[in-house]
C-alpha cells in the first residue's frame, strides 16, 4: 500500500466513520422501492466520509491539537501517525504526480496537501473548502 493508501485507510476506516454503515444497511431493506432518494444517500454513506470531521476528531485527541493539518501536509501526516519525512513526501509526490517546486519546498508541500485533499474527494471523501487550499 502506498502512502496515499495509508492516508485513505486512516481517514476512511477511523472508528467514527464505521457507524454510518450499519444504519445504511438497516434503512436499505424495504425502503428502497418506496423512497429511491433515501437509499441512494444511504448507499453512499459507507463510501462518503466527512474528512473534516474525522480529522478534527483525531486532532482533538492529540497533544497540540494536530498542528495545522488543514493546510500543512507535514502536520496532516503527523496527525495520521504517518511518516512525514522528506523521503515520504517525495514518494507521495510521485504517487500523486505532484511535480511542483523543489522537493520539500513550501510550494511542493502546499501542492501535495491540495492533491491529497482532491484525491480524498475523488474517492468519496467530503472535504471542506477550507481544506482544499
Amino acid at each position: 500500500m502506498g502512502i496515499f493508501g495509508s492516508i485513505m485507510d486512516k481517514i476512511f476506516h477511523h472508528p467514527a466513520t464505521a457507524t454510518p454503515a450499519p444504519d445504511s444497511a438497516q434503512t436499505s431493506e424495504p425502503a428502497q422501492p418506496t423512497a429511491p432518494a433515501r437509499p441512494a444517500a444511504a448507499d453512499a454513506a459507507p463510501t462518503s466520509v466527512d474528512v473534516g470531521a474525522v480529522l478534527s476528531e483525531m486532532a482533538s485527541m492529540k497533544d497540540g491539537g494536530g498542528g495545522n493539518y488543514q493546510t500543512s501536509i507535514v502536520d496532516l501526516l503527523k496527525l495520521l501517525d504517518l511518516d512525514s519525512s522528506l523521503t515520504a513526501r517525495k514518494e507521495l509526490a510521485n504517487e500523486l504526480s505532484v511535480h511542483v517546486g523543489e522537493d520539500g519546498s513550501a510550494e511542493q508541500n502546499i501542492a501535495l496537501h491540495k492533491a491529497v485533499m482532491q484525491k480524498l474527494a475523488d474517492n468519496g471523501g467530503v472535504v471542506p473548502d477550507s481544506m482544499r487550499g
